[in-house]
Formats: C-alpha cells, structure tokens, sequence
C-alpha cells in the first residue's frame, strides 16, 4: 500500500466562499471527502493537513520523511510564489510530489506565474479547481502500477 500525504496551504481552509470563480465553489472538506473515496478504492493510505502556517508544512514535510510517506501532493497556495523553506524541505526528505493548484495559475496575475516548486516536482496541475488533487493521484497510482507506465 503506498502512502500519500496531501499538504494544502493558506487560505485553502476558506475554499467554497473565497473567491469561487477562481477556486471553484466546494469546500476543501468536500475535495478531500472525495479524494478519500477514490484513495480509499485504490487502496491508498491517504493523509492530508492544512495550514495557514508555513512552519506547520515545513514541520509536516520533515515528518513524512520521517513516516516513510511515498508521495506528497502539495498545494502551497500562497506559498507557491514565496517559500524557500518549504522548498528546501521537499529537497531534503527527497519524497517526489505533484504540485496542484485550483486556478490556473498561468492565467493570472505575473507574480502569480512564479512557483518556487515546478523545477523540483514530478508534475503541475492547474486549473480543474479540486479535480486537480484527484489527477495527481491518478498520476500516482499511473506511476506506481508497473502496468500503466
């Protein structure tokens, strides 16, 4: 059984009120309920956190190294344009992660466009608002069935 750790950053716990036409209109709970169900029929054992700190994800990406944690998926919402320290933590446990973002990130604002996290990661997904998480673990599962390479 392979082991999946979803990280969501700031203001992630809002989705479903914030902003729904960049977003999407479902909770994070919502998102997740379903991406629970689909790990769940995959047999995938799955994880998530959220928060608005970034000490808590860098502290929660050193705890998967930890944990032995296979694949990460990450959003770092705001965090995208800014956090090196999360960066150098996914650098230093070495657990590959797909990077997922609601909106589609390309699309808008300059500062925007700039992710501290693509160069490093298996893949980007943007843009399918809370499809995107089950996507990346498709990806995952794609990856991990020697059959579906």
């Amino acid at each position: 059984m392979i082991k999946v750790l979803v990280i969501n950053g700031p203001n992630l716990n809002l989705l479903g009120q914030r902003e729904p036409g960049q977003y999407g209109s479902r909770s994070l709970a919502d998102i997740l309920q379903e991406l629970q169900g689909f790990a769940t029929a995959c047999d995938v054992e799955l994880e998530h956190l959220q928060s608005n700190s970034e000490g808590a994800l860098v502290d929660a990406v050193q705890q998967a190294g930890r944990d032995k944690v296979d694949y990460i998926i990450l959003n770092p919402a705001g965090y995208t344009h800014t956090s090196v320290a999360l960066r150098d933590a996914l650098l230093a446990v070495e657990i590959p992660f797909i990077e997922v973002h609601l909106s589609a990130v390309s699309a808008r604002e300059p500062f925007r466009q700039v992710t501290y996290f693509a160069d490093i990661a298996m893949g980007v997904v943007s843009g399918f608002h809370g499809e995107g998480y089950l996507l990346a673990l498709q990806a995952i599962i794609n990856r991990t069935d020697p059959e579906r390479e």
